[in-house]
């Protein structure tokens, strides 16, 4: 596409006098040289003489030159975005919904040819969003070109009707109107209306641009008692994905890699154990960066662990088909861990709690006072959610972990207080967590336990019969929860156990186990305020999670999108007490949009930059400058061989002068690698890091006990790091991390030799490295190292390393923060080896590895550190120590933190040494 100024004609005319110059230097014809020399005088003739013509070849390169000249005055430029230029008023409408993320910037610099185009044209242009409901503007190409520059992509599919109405106004006030509609391709966001609404909009054209990008997108997942599974869609040709389960810091905990083969939704199934599918905060598809690429869990998305306990007793195990907890069971498993107690137990309760259960339920269990009583009030006083289910036993009990107070006789049908038939379910109010499950009418109540209309019972009702006595109870009681169902757990009261409203009654009663109290003020009865449901966290259109928009509003109790401009996707709630918004409902579907059966033609979107044709313009025309000039002094007979060289010589250094500068704008203007955010992350907060030795356990060590010395740091110091992170050696930039845990693995491969020299700048740039071989036990004195010793060796070769020493006794690494002999780990026998600092040398140049400060740049041990300091969530330790005990892992957690503090703050310590003496100079 060329587009040429105004002044062209201009030029054109100032550029004739130079053409009619060029023209009419010609090379002049040899003299004739007449013998013999009597004729000379009678035939002598001028010394230059103007040829009848010009040679059509030397003609055509001078009007190319002319013409170079002209066209790179006019300023060309070529746009490969497959658009033709025009005046008449533009409207460009892109789709800013999730399905345009992975491809933002391609769209971004299409949309940016288009505006272009029209500007040069000298026609109006504006810019809507599909996700708008304003009217669009025209204006100038540059004020077009702030709104684009301004638009993100948003982490839902905008609903096309509002700015459909909107494109139509604008076709109706402009006659002659051209829309340029980039769209996602995808059938979603009412596609069929909106074409609909262009075709009758009366505009001059409408033109749709596609990208070529096939989105993927994945479905509410689902997180029950056999694996994490979640739906990947397709609209594409792709066979296969990756889904990758990461936790809440980013981590990969586990993945699934599906085929789709012919269908165009799969199911992925992540197995893992339940605690590390507990641990999954997302879900997300490898490669595709978009809000519909995030799948979300929240804490009723986790696999709640129940306890049950029946107070059955021998009939339960004579007849366990018809016990409560048969009942209970079943109905619990699909979504839960089933603990009971093992046969023999004195006190199963007990028992079962110290297994630290989500639920504990009891069916027709009383508790009398004393330490059961005190261990259950203990946990649900903690955050536990306790289920009761009546029975004959409970029906005469009061041991106060009830939600209301109970009468001491149930109301039993054709009893004393009987109803005349069986009572059915009313309908859930909107406040109860059951709200919108359907009251079966097949489900019937033939016997109850009442509960005494104290003040307040109202409030703490979750579901009534149609007389309007209560069904279920609930009540908060500390942090935790206790829900009564006035009927039994088998099918002696009611048939409710045996229908499959029990189950999504469970269901969401198991997943507010674990949920925060509400705040004083609200009722009682569980449901929190709306309110309480405010944006905590969302995603944006690219698939991040973070800070709500303005524009973010709360989500009411049972929400189920779809997610909006007023309810994007994300985590709606506070603390632990959150609940997720998808971007895809379990019901929804992507699909293509036929634009052909709908009467429009879709080009593939070209998002080619623009080149500026003005440059490669003026390098021809000095070029065929040069050239002219070279064949006229050859035609003349003065090119001399001299002349010729030194011109060629002039050019070639010209053309390499203009090819060097093109380079280094290029260059320039090449999109650098941007950092990660890790790195990012890491140059804001300071943080332990280990070396990723490629044997998972091994890895899996490391974190856990840069975890816990981190912990102890924060608890004990003053210096508080981030959480550690595992970096590779040969990717990952190390100069972020002041310290680098690195285990030995006799089996890993040997790093290359540019990788070793990385690491060797690290060190010599004041970073520390302790390498472990962990092989203290295996270890003989005058013997063959071990296999870890010497890789470690193989490694050593190529570090510029200063000469190591035992760690002595009075080593300012011993003092850094604790007093310490020496340092142990899992062993205590084991070596230490730190540099031994010679003196300066004189030749800087030829130094060895010195961190600054006079801190060692290494430090190797053998005692298997990270294993010592290493312990699980509950603060218990993971390994066993030789020869033991808690004043070895206190002393191997002193000795970390001692090498932590003297790798930030190097020898001061050992300049106290000085203080007496600067002292006695001060006079004090």
């Amino acid at each position: 596409m060329f587009s040429f100024a105004a002044p062209l004609a201009l030029f054109g005319l100032i550029s004739l006098p130079m053409i009619y110059w060029l023209l009419r230097v010609t090379p002049p014809r040899p003299r004739e040289i007449v013998f013999p020399p009597t004729k000379i005088l009678r035939e002598l003739k001028p010394d230059e003489e103007t040829p009848a013509k010009t040679p059509w070849w030397l003609m055509a390169l001078r009007l190319s030159l002319a013409a170079a000249l002209i066209f790179a005055m006019a300023g060309p430029v070529w746009a490969p975005s497959g658009v033709v230029a025009s005046s008449a008023p533009t409207l460009v409408i892109l789709d800013d919904g999730w399905t345009a993320a992975p491809t933002w910037e391609r769209r971004l610099a299409g949309a940016a040819s288009i505006i272009e185009s029209v500007a040069r044209a000298g026609g109006p242009v504006a810019v809507a969003l599909a996700s708008e409901s304003a009217a669009p503007v025209p204006g100038d190409g540059p004020r077009a070109m702030e709104k684009l520059r301004s638009a993100r992509p948003k982490p839902f599919l905008p609903d096309r009707k509002a700015i459909g109405e909107q494109v139509a106004a604008f076709a109706h006030a402009h006659g002659a109107a051209r829309i340029v509609w980039i769209s996602d391709g995808l059938a979603q966001g009412d596609a069929a209306g909106f074409v609909r609404m262009l075709k009758e909009s009366g505009a001059a054209a409408v033109e749709v641009y596609v990208e070529d990008h096939a989105p993927r997108a994945l479905a509410a997942p689902t997180n029950d008692a056999a694996a994490l599974s979640v739906d990947v869609l397709r609209i594409g040709d792709d066979a296969s994905a990756v889904v990758d389960a990461l936790d809440a810091k980013g981590r990969t905990v586990g993945r699934a890699a599906v085929d789709f083969g012919g269908a165009r939704r799969v199911r992925a199934k992540i197995e893992l154990p339940v605690e590390l599918r507990n641990e999954v905060s997302h879900l997300r598809i490898e490669g595709e960066n978009s809000a519909g690429a995030v799948a979300l869990l929240d804490a009723r998305s986790k696999v709640k662990r129940v306890a049950l306990i029946g107070g059955g007793g021998a009939a339960n195990e004579a007849q366990p088909l018809l016990s409560p907890l048969y009942y209970l069971e079943k109905a619990l498993a699909p979504f839960a861990q089933i603990r009971t107690a093992r046969p023999g137990v004195v006190d199963p309760v007990q028992a079962l709690l110290a297994e630290q259960p989500n639920i504990l339920g009891l069916a027709d269990v009383g508790l009398a006072p004393g330490e059961t009583f005190d261990a259950v009030s203990r946990f649900v006083e903690e955050g536990g959610t306790l289920i009761r289910f009546a029975g004959p036993r409970l029906a005469n009990a009061d041991d106060g972990l009830l939600p209301v107070r109970l009468r001491r006789n149930g109301r039993v049908l054709g009893g004393a207080m009987s109803w005349e038939e069986p009572k059915a379910l009313a309908e859930f109010d909107a406040t109860s967590p059951f709200f919108g499950l359907p009251a079966s009418k097949d489900v019937t109540v033939q016997r109850q336990v009442l509960a005494e209309p104290d003040p307040g019972l109202a409030d703490k009702t979750w579901a009534r019969l149609s007389d309007g006595t209560p069904l279920v109870t609930a009540e908060r009681r500390g942090k935790g929860l206790i829900v009564l169902f006035h009927v039994n757990a088998d099918a002696n009261w009611s048939n409710l156990p045996i229908s499959g409203l029990f189950v999504e009654m469970l269901k969401r009663i198991s997943a507010m186990a674990g949920e925060s109290a509400p705040a004083s003020g609200e009722r009682s009865g569980i449901v929190a305020d709306p309110s309480a449901f405010a944006p905590m966290r969302l995603l944006d259109g690219f698939g991040a999670l973070g800070a709500p928009g303005l524009s973010a509003q709360s989500i009411p109790p049972g929400f189920d999108g779809p997610a909006s401009a007023e309810h994007p996707p994300g985590l709606y709630g506070s603390g632990e007490a959150f609940v997720a918004v998808q971007t895809l409902r379990p019901t929804d579907e992507i699909s293509a949009f036929d634009f052909t059966g709908a009467g429009l033609s879709a080009d593939v979107l070209r998002a080619g930059g623009q080149l500026d044709l003005r440059g490669p313009l003026l390098v021809f025309a000095l070029a065929a400058f040069v050239a002219d000039a070279l064949i006229v002094l050859a035609l003349a007979g003065k090119l001399r061989l001299r002349t010729l060289g030194a011109a060629t010589a002039a050019l070639f250094c010209l053309l390499c002068a203009t090819a060097m500068t093109i380079g280094e704008t290029r260059a320039e203007t090449a999109p650098k690698s941007a950092p990660t955010q890790r790195d990012k992350d890491a140059a804001l907060t300071a943080r332990l890091a280990y070396v990723i030795s490629g044997d998972a356990h091994v890895d899996e060590i490391s974190r856990l006990g840069l975890e816990a010395l981190t912990q102890a740091l924060n608890m004990r110091t003053s210096f508080s790091p981030g959480d550690p992170v595992g970096v590779d050696p040969a990717k990952d930039e190390l100069a972020f991390y002041p310290l680098l845990y690195w285990p030995i693995v006799a089996s890993a491969p040997q790093p290359p030799a540019k990788t070793v020299a990385k690491v060797t700048a690290y060190m010599k740039q004041g970073g520390t490295i302790i390498f472990d071989t962990r092989d203290a036990l295996s270890q003989r004195v005058g013997g063959a190292p071990t296999p870890e010793a010497q890789w470690l060796r193989d490694l050593t070769k190529g570090l510029d390393l200063p000469p190591l020493e035992v760690t002595p006794r009075d080593h300012v690494i011993t003092k850094t923060f604790y007093l310490l002999d020496g340092f142990v780990g899992r062993y205590a026998n084991g070596e230490t080896w730190v540099e031994a600092l010679p003196p300066e040398p004189k030749d800087q140049a030829a130094r060895p590895v010195r961190a600054t400060d006079s801190v060692s740049a290494i430090v190797i041990t053998s005692n298997d550190l990270a294993s010592a300091w290493a312990h699980d969530k509950r603060g218990q330790p993971l390994f066993p120590l030789t020869p033991g005990g808690a004043r070895q892992r206190e002393f191997a957690l002193r000795g970390g933190i001692n090498l932590v503090m003297y790798t930030l703050t190097g020898n001061y310590k050992s300049d106290q040494v000085h203080v007496r003496d600067l002292l006695e100079r001060l006079g004090q």
